[in-house]
């Protein structure tokens, strides 16, 4: 079992193309990069609120 040739994949995009139209597939493309970039944004942003502490209280020792 092969894998897809370079002529499937151009083919492939060129019936995506003529399938979704031009202005769509390039705006679903920039939507597609927009959304990376967002996600790299966010891996590289440091989380500056540091979540809030709870403070932990001692369990009342069991009544027997």
């Amino acid at each position: 079992m092969g894998g897809f040739s370079l002529m499937h994949w151009l083919l492939f995009g060129g019936v995506a193309i003529l399938v979704l139209g031009g202005g769509r597939f390039s705006a679903m493309m920039g939507d597609v990069a927009k959304g990376v970039k967002q996600f790299k944004k966010g891996l590289a942003e440091e989380d500056e609120a540091k979540p809030a502490q709870i403070d932990a209280k001692e369990a009342p020792a069991p009544k027997d």
